[in-house]
């Protein structure tokens, strides 16, 4: 009985080739996973490329970041001068047209093609009979990041199309390799560069910038400024918007001066009620008033041989304004109650982010104490005019923020710039609290563009800074809140008070709860809203059943 030969069988060879190509493809997915270092793995790819299908002296082609020449970069079977010798420029050779076009290249004899330069290796290196050269592109989402290319025999029986499938294949692993190396680095150079600004933090601290971060022209100008007169004992007045970091340059004129040792005593007269003031910046006498059971020395006495911080001195009441001229004229106090005058020696620093020329004119300031305070002033920049400024801080907050609530968080691809974009009304204060609840939102140790985002859009109704008391109609599109609605005293800094329900928050609230895994309590920071505020809005909204608990 005849044996039935059928059509089309594999030969013995066809499966040896078969077996070893997979052989090839096994061993280089095992590079992948476990190679130490980009050039273990690509060189491991190439070696067995050459010992097991005889694709030899295999190079990896790529582009040089400064100069946009192609040069090898990884290759086996060439010695240091051959891959010295491997550039080209942009288009030139069949290196340059692969990487150009984005095609293969199949050249059957490098002796007849005009387009092989034969540059990294010299002909008389390679056999003498008839040698072929092949390359492809080594691409990662349709982007060409380089050219893996080789020799080989062309009598071989081994087809051109089997080889290029493999190369193929080996360029997928290459192109995973570089951009797993690309986001390594990347991530690598990010750390480094939050050490940096970290290191520069501390290095700023100890060389007198006092904590002060930021290399903008602008606040520059400002802590020259400052350091300029710490030395002297003139009055200094400190103006700019809120959040814009008074107090620091307060505290850094201070340690600056010759009363650096003495004491650094600070007060906000907008946040003491008016008729507490006076005892607390001069003191009083016993039984000056009811509960005024011993005397008790004012923040003024405190000061002598230092420094005295008055923020928001905008808001000081007039009769407390000549009372503190006196201070500034004669070093002179009287305690609520007394009737001596008691000697001091202090040097005041003022802050306010209001127009004082406007209140003098307004009948508001006295125009005396004025002269007295402006001596010498130094406006602060709003945050959105320090150029490259925003960077620094966001990771300098990210680093504190880190460590207060014990989490190993970094930003993700295009938050900072997204960061920098923004106007920041709130200033560094409102940059602080933004890095903060980035933080506690993350999920997986990464702030992502979407959290910011979600966090910015709920910071949107603070479109310009506005002094603590008045109001914009066109500041906030949603109804004011009755009289009757509860005080927004005492909520936690970065939430939100009392505000209508309205329909278009429920693709904000959902979309908050998405982010967090359902989390409510997540969810509610997220949007600067309470706990409670959170699930009642939930529940007027009727968005309850639809939810994850």
């Amino acid at each position: 009985m005849n044996d039935l030969i059928l059509p089309n069988m594999p030969s013995v060879a066809q499966e040896e080739e078969k077996e070893a190509d997979l052989l090839v493809i096994h061993e280089a997915a095992r590079l992948l996973a476990h190679a130490t270092t980009p050039d273990i793995a690509v060189t491991g790819i190439l070696r067995l490329m050459s010992q097991m299908v005889g694709l030899n002296r295999g190079r990896v082609v790529l582009e040089d970041p400064v100069s946009g020449a192609l040069h090898i970069r990884y290759a086996y079977g060439l010695t240091p001068e051959e891959r010295a010798r491997g550039r080209y420029g942009p288009s030139e050779g069949i290196t340059g047209q692969v990487m150009r076009s984005g095609q293969a290249a199949v050249v059957q004899d490098v002796d007849d093609e005009p387009m092989y330069l034969t540059r990294a290796v010299q002909r008389s290196t390679l056999p003498q009979e008839t040698v072929s050269f092949l390359a492809v592109p080594i691409q990662h989402d349709q982007v060409t990041l380089g050219v893996l290319g080789a020799h080989r025999l062309r009598r071989r029986n081994r087809p051109f199309s089997r080889d290029i499938v493999l190369l193929r294949v080996m360029a997928t692993f290459i192109a995973q390799i570089l951009r797993l190396n690309a986001l390594i680095e990347e991530r690598t150079a990010l750390l480094a560069d939050e050490n940096r600004a970290l290191k520069q933090a501390l290095d700023q601290q100890v060389e007198g910038a006092h904590g002060i971060l930021g290399e903008s022209p602008a606040l520059r100008q400002a802590l020259r400024q400052a350091l300029h007169v710490a030395p002297t004992q003139a009055t200094v007045l400190l103006t700019g918007e809120s959040g814009t970091g008074k107090e620091k340059f307060a505290r850094m004129v201070h340690l600056s001066s010759l009363r650096g040792e003495g004491p650094f005593m600070a007060i906000n007269c907008a946040a003491i009620p008016e008729h507490l003031l006076e005892s607390e910046l001069f003191g009083h006498e016993k039984g000056a008033f009811t509960g005024a059971v011993q005397t008790k020395k004012g923040i003024v006495e405190l000061a002598s041989g230092g420094t005295l911080f008055l923020d928001e001195i905008g808001d000081l009441a007039l009769d407390l304004q000549s009372k503190l001229l006196h201070v500034l004229e004669k070093q002179l106090i009287k305690r609520v109650g007394g009737t001596r005058d008691i000697p001091v020696d202090v040097r005041i620093v003022a802050a306010t982010h209001k127009n004082l020329q406007k209140a003098v004119n307004e009948g508001r300031f006295r125009i005396d104490l004025f002269y007295r305070l402006n001596v010498f002033p130094i406006h602060l920049p709003p945050l959105r005019d320090r150029a490259g400024d925003v960077r620094r801080l966001a990771r300098h907050f990210l680093l504190v923020a880190c460590h207060e609530y014990d989490r190993n968080t970094n930003f993700g691809a295009g938050v900072l710039e997204r960061l920098e974009r923004y106007n920041w009304p709130g200033n560094i204060r409102q940059l602080e609290n933004v890095v903060k609840r980035a933080v506690l939102i993350a999920q997986d140790g990464e702030i992502r563009v979407e959290d910011i985002e979600l966090i910015l859009h709920h910071e949107a109704n603070i479109e310009t800074h506005l002094e603590a008391g008045t109001s914009r109609s066109t500041l906030h599109e949603t109804p004011p809140a009755p009289a009757s609605a509860p005080s927004q005293l005492g909520l936690p800094e970065g939430l939100r008070g009392y505000r209508w329900v309205r329909e278009d928050e429920a693709d904000a609230l959902l979309d908050a709860l998405r982010r967090t895994g359902g989390n409510k309590t997540r969810a509610a920071l997220l949007l600067g809203l309470t706990a409670r505020q959170f699930r009642y809005r939930l529940e007027k909204l009727g968005l309850i059943p639809d939810i994850p608990a």
